[in-house]
């Protein structure tokens, strides 16, 4: 059973506020695109440093990532949530007057580049500036918390409501129970039967979240917030990039997505245009991000789907776990258009198990 509403079961009132964070995620997407995949790419090549492409396997469910960090990638944390978190979450979701955005707040931290014309207007989504606040706020420690604004007159406005955020929910053992008793892997406790069933249980809670077991750091903060966000009846979509991943992560109502910059050939390049129907030059225009001798770069999105171990049991029943069968499997294979591009879809692309 969803956490969430569908949209037939809202009021017209939160059906309008659910199409207009739909539309903001919309754009918020874009722009993620573009700071973890291809702004990272280019802090590779200011540094004359070959690009790490990841690799195929990398992105098959259950596998290791190389514990390789990357000094040029981009590393980030953003919580966008469809209404405002109720204060009584504030235990373990930190979000305080001291770390609000307000000019105040952001010039005690020396380390960011603001000046003292800082507008306060800057922080709602639908600002020009939004965009220049959040290059600048990215690369601050912990996350940032996009959120509705209740205190504006304007009933659906979402602004940058605080920065620094911490994810206290700990340990992860209380996010693997809370997702496995939704599961039905155990009725309560994390080791009502005993140890070694409650360590299975943690290795898949970070399976059905698509990351390996034991990362840390920003990774480990997001799928912890996703789990925890699911005590709030409204759809929340995080936002998270590790030095290590080479991706941008995304989980939402919807699940878990993983995009990447993948490398193509000229010849590859032209076969996927003519398989779709459009001209080589179309392809190069709308989907790479950049062009290299006889290459280019392109984005690359992997979708995953819950099986039936994954997901609640019809019957409702307790059942036992079994480590070897998957919770995750691929659902989606695309090529993304370039972010900004308005007219071309993305382009369905069978990369991962050829």
């Amino acid at each position: 059973m969803a956490f969430w509403c569908v949209r037939e079961e809202l009021s017209q009132k939160n059906r309008l506020r659910r199409s207009y964070y739909e539309l903001l995620r919309d754009e918020l997407d874009q722009q993620m695109l573009q700071y973890a995949l291809i702004d990272s790419y280019n802090n590779f090549v200011l540094k004359k440093t070959p690009y790490p492409f990841v690799e195929k396997r990398e992105l098959k469910p259950r596998a290791r990532i190389p514990a390789v960090e990357y000094e040029c990638q981009n590393a980030f944390l953003v919580i966008f949530f469809e209404d405002s978190i109720p204060a009584i979450h504030k235990k373990y979701i930190r979000f305080y007057q001291t770390n609000k955005t307000t000019k105040a707040n952001l010039l005690r931290y020396e380390t960011l580049p603001l000046s003292g014309k800082f507008d306060r207007k800057q922080k709602y989504l639908e600002s020009a500036h939004f965009n220049e606040l959040m290059q600048i706020l990215l690369p601050v420690d912990y996350a940032l918390l996009i959120q509705r604004d209740t205190a504006s007159k304007k009933k659906n406005r979402f602004s940058l409501s605080h920065f620094h955020v911490k994810i206290d929910w700990w340990p992860i053992a209380d996010a693997a129970e809370d997702l496995a008793v939704s599961l039905r892997y155990i009725s309560k406790d994390l080791y009502e039967r005993g140890d070694k069933y409650g360590e299975d249980i943690q290795k898949k809670f970070f399976e059905y979240y698509c990351v390996p077991f034991e990362v840390g750091g920003r990774r480990t903060a997001a799928i912890v917030a996703a789990q925890y966000l699911k005590k709030i009846s409204c759809i929340s979509t995080i936002y998270a990039g590790s030095s290590e991943s080479r991706a941008l992560i995304r989980i939402s109502e919807r699940g878990v997505s993983k995009s990447i910059l993948m490398k193509l050939t000229d010849n590859e390049m032209d076969q996927i245009a003519e398989t779709n129907n459009m001209t080589p030059r179309t392809f190069k225009k709308n989907y790479v991000t950049t062009r290299t001798k006889n290459k280019g770069v392109c984005i690359f999105q992997a979708t995953y789907s819950f099986t039936s171990r994954g997901r609640p049991p019809d019957d409702g029943k307790l059942r036992d776990i079994k480590p070897d069968l998957n919770w995750l499997t691929v659902g989606g294979q695309h090529i993304l258009p370039k972010p900004g591009v308005w007219k071309y879809p993305p382009i369905s692309l069978n990369f991962i198990y050829t």
